[in-house]
């Protein structure tokens, strides 16, 4: 954790404040017995702010990758902090008057929050492209498969940034079905019908699973070998996994969203 706020303190103490957030609304929804399309109106918050915190201090520790570029940086770091407290501030405030955050149309204050948030994600994802084109080139073999894993990690959460307009799109999570039935514990994704969640978060957390695979290869493997023999030339065998590994995740991503589309749940594979 001192590494962490070493490396970006304001990133640090934005993810600790949704950290503190997730605990709170733990504690609120024992209590709380409402329910809110189905489930508990504090589930929702905890999820978002679960992943932000993971979202914001990635970010932070991947900014020790970037090149030496400081108002770059701040863009980055001061955007996308910004643009998840009002994200957490407005889905609090939907949960706390017991209505829908998202796709809500129901009065004119409802449809403004909607409209809040979106622009809110679409700036931080712009911020994140920023972010993507100011990662260091230089790739040192014993730290190929890092690197890789990192690059091709926030590649495919802009993916899954950019298939949150398609969710958009279609007005609801779930298609064929209505938001609100029938779900899988915590994450609420739809066992009767497709949602269009599960291809998003398979997305947006690639940014966590390949560089910490590749940071594992570069441990065990080494980046000492080059594919095709002993001699450190060319891409190393950990980056060669890990960017076949992004492909095969793109894949998955790619199947789960047509799966979301034909309606169908995760349920029926």
């Amino acid at each position: 954790m001192n590494e962490l706020r070493t490396r970006d303190p304001i990133l640090f103490w934005a993810g600790a404040l949704n950290l503190l957030g997730l605990l709170i609304a733990t504690l609120l929804s024992i209590s709380d017995t409402r329910l809110l399309l189905g489930i508990n109106p504090w589930i929702k918050p905890m999820k978002f702010f679960t992943s932000i915190t993971f979202f914001l201090w990635t970010t932070a520790w991947f900014m020790a990758e970037t090149r030496d570029l400081p108002r770059a940086r701040a863009i980055v770091r001061w955007t996308i902090a910004v643009a998840m407290a009002i994200e957490m501030i407005l889905i609090t405030t939907q949960t706390v008057r017991g209505v829908p955050s998202h796709f809500n149309e129901s009065t004119a204050i409802n449809i403004i929050i909607f409209s809040i948030m979106g622009l809110t994600i679409a700036v931080s994802t712009v911020a994140m492209g920023l972010f993507l084109s100011i990662l260091r080139r230089d790739t040192p073999p014993r730290r190929a498969g890092y690197l890789w894993g990192m690059r091709l990690g926030v590649a495919l959460f802009l993916l899954a940034s950019i298939e949150g307009g398609v969710i958009i799109a279609n007005g609801a999570h779930t298609v064929s079905q209505p938001d609100g039935g029938p779900g899988l514990p915590f994450v609420n994704w739809s066992t009767t019908g497709g949602d269009l969640r599960i291809a998003h978060f398979f997305g947006m957390h690639a940014m966590q699973a390949l560089p910490l695979f590749g940071f594992l290869l570069d441990r065990t493997v080494g980046g000492d070998r080059a594919v095709g023999g002993d001699k450190p030339s060319g891409l190393s065998i950990p980056a060669t996994v890990v960017i076949a590994t992004a492909m095969v995740w793109l894949a998955i991503i790619v199947g789960l969203l047509v799966l979301a589309l034909q309606g169908r749940p995760l349920l029926a594979l």
